[in-house]
């Protein structure tokens, strides 16, 4: 089993449980559950298959115990095997290479993206919870915060609260590339 007190500790943050609603999920108890997150106690596979019930995952994917689960909790992606998405809507087009593709649970959602060079229609802006951080890596950007505007060089960056309504545009010559970090 890879870490499974960190991985344990990790997925029950992440899925903003306390130790308290797991228990009730999973009908163990409290203390016997911060001890399997401590470390201090190794589960049986009738609390593993509790466990992996209550947060949604197969069994080989809660204690890693096949190679998809190891990729799960250390997830590398090459550039060449980024997994390119676009989002077309009235009239931009972005495009977008997932960083973290193979990992299924996270706090982060770490992406490039090549802004389209005009502004998408404010209509298909869709503010969402969370934070967001961009790092311009190549070119420069336009980026419109709720009613604020900033151009962004290469090596600027820009943090904010992401249910502000925004969008970004390249503004240089070349296509931009701008790292975004989104946190849930």
């Amino acid at each position: 089993m890879i870490d499974l007190p960190h991985r344990l500790r990790a997925l029950r943050r992440q899925q903003t449980l306390s130790l308290e609603q797991l228990a009730q999920r999973t009908g163990l108890t409290k203390s016997y559950l911060s001890k399997l997150e401590r470390g201090l106690s190794e589960p049986s596979i009738s609390t593993v298959l509790r466990l992996a019930e209550a947060y949604g995952l197969g069994v080989s994917q809660l204690v890693g115990s096949d190679d998809a689960a190891q990729e799960e909790v250390v997830s590398v992606v090459r550039v060449a095997d980024r997994e390119a998405l676009q989002r077309r809507g009235l009239g931009s087009e972005y495009h977008y290479e997932s960083l973290a593709g193979r990992r299924k649970v996270k706090a982060m959602e770490p992406f490039v993206v090549h802004p389209p060079r005009e502004f998408p229609d404010a209509a298909a802006v869709f503010p969402h919870p969370g934070e967001e951080f961009l790092l311009v890596l190549k070119g420069a950007i336009e980026v419109q915060v709720g009613e604020r505007q900033f151009r962004l060089e290469t090596g600027d960056s820009v943090y904010f609260d992401s249910e502000l309504p925004h969008r970004m545009r390249t503004v240089s010559r070349a296509m931009a590339e701008v790292l975004v970090v989104a946190a849930h």
